[in-house]
């Protein structure tokens, strides 16, 4: 995927203002560089690749490979307003979190009535860019009873892709559904308990007379 990038000399309001986003490269072989992007064509590449799939940046000298590194957006707007790209040495290693996509069904909660739990959401990898996968799926359809659980060491990683991640953690189970009980209503007791006429008698009585 290529993304077409200019040297930005502007500033960030006029780079807005002309329906761009500022950004910026950099990397352990590429000196940080300031540079704009065409707003829509970036949001079509991010929707596309993600943070975790390789960008060859074009029209700044030499094409770069990279990945998008950090986003920032405006809070009331949602708006991307400034993008850093993490330029990649080639034939290095990168390491990078990859979105977990759960497919299939659960049978503990489709058929026993548990709930879903999706402990993580993201694994931390490392591979060759070339072999970074965009999504990483996990199928549910493994976890059949409640002491079921789906740990790293089940996930299927693509060739020349290894996790970061303590193979014994847990990437989701299914928890039985809390039964709901009613309390049960407190009898009360009304022989034991004196009314205020009762208690008031009561006091006048133990009042010495004079």
């Amino acid at each position: 995927m290529k993304l077409t990038i200019e040297k930005r000399t502007e500033g960030v309001t006029e780079v807005r203002a002309a329906g761009k986003i500022p950004a910026v490269f950099y990397g352990p072989k590429a000196a940080s560089t300031p540079v704009s992007v065409s707003e829509s064509e970036f949001m079509k590449a991010f929707k596309a690749a993600g943070e975790s799939t390789v960008i060859t940046l074009t029209g700044v000298d030499e094409d770069h490979d990279a990945l998008i590194h950090d986003i920032k957006k405006d809070p009331v707007t949602d708006k991307v307003t400034h993008v850093d790209f993490y330029v990649i040495e080639k034939g290095k290693k990168v390491q990078v979190a990859v979105p977990l996509e759960f497919v299939g069904e659960a049978p503990a909660a489709k058929t026993l009535g548990g709930t879903l739990i999706k402990v993580m959401h993201e694994l931390e990898i490392e591979a060759l860019p070339k072999d970074l996968p965009h999504v990483i799926e996990v199928d549910v359809s493994v976890l059949k009873t409640f002491d079921d659980q789906i740990k790293v060491s089940d996930i299927k990683l693509p060739a020349g892709v290894t996790s970061e991640v303590d193979a014994d953690e847990v990437v989701a189970l299914v928890n039985a559904a809390k039964e709901e009980t009613e309390d049960a209503p407190t009898t009360i007791d009304m022989s034991a308990i004196e009314t205020s006429v009762q208690k008031g008698k009561k006091e006048e009585e133990e009042i010495p007379a004079e």
